[in-house]
């Protein structure tokens, strides 16, 4: 069960002035994803640098919480800060997941490289920033959604050793045995010098 909190980053969103519907968009995601999750906090602060560091650092701080996905503050605009702040929050990144993200997002739009969003780590808890858009939040969580389980059983210390298949469902994720050696390689195979 992969714990999750939604941080919602508007500031029309914390000031009422607008319905959040970049939250909602990551729960009917994770819901396609048929990830087994659960919402442990849900939190909606402004663009302001101090608002989202300050929540960054309190949801990781909580020993059930796992995964914070951000929604919003990811674009061009002056006042889209979550990545800068999500970097200075962590402690190391997860590059792979924002390319995933992006690489998504560009098969549907040009504009799709113009996203900033960054995965990172931080207290063992994963970070990802997702756009605004909940049509890109549905788009980048199903990108990713079959490397979380995998990603979050590694931080948990879980690990046995997963394989993720191209194209698997997350339930597809599963623990393996190591696999035969390819032609050519192994014990015996031809033109291959073996040390005993």
């Amino acid at each position: 069960m992969i714990r999750v909190a939604i941080l919602t980053v508007s500031d029309k969103s914390s000031r009422g002035e607008r319905e959040d519907r970049g939250g909602p968009a990551i729960r009917e995601a994770l819901q396609t994803a048929n990830l087994e999750w659960s919402e442990v906090a849900y939190r909606i602060v402004a663009d302001e640098e101090q608002e989202i560091a300050e929540a960054l650092f309190h949801l990781s701080e909580r020993e059930d919480v796992d995964l914070i996905l951000t929604t919003g503050g990811t674009g061009l605009a002056p006042r889209d800060v979550t990545p800068q702040v999500t970097l200075d929050a962590i402690e190391y990144e997860v590059p792979g997941v924002a390319e995933a993200m992006r690489a998504a997002s560009l098969r549907v739009t040009p504009a799709g490289m113009l996203s900033r969003g960054v995965a990172g780590v931080r207290n063992r808890t994963l970070i990802v920033n997702l756009p605004g858009s909940p049509k890109a939040v549905r788009e980048n969580l199903e990108a990713i959604a079959a490397a979380l389980p995998h990603a979050i059983s590694t931080l948990r210390g879980e690990v046995g050793e997963h394989l993720v298949q191209p194209g698997a469902s997350p339930s597809e994720v599963s623990t393996h045995s190591p696999q035969p050696p390819l032609p050519g390689q192994g014990e015996g195979a031809k033109g291959v010098r073996v040390d005993p």
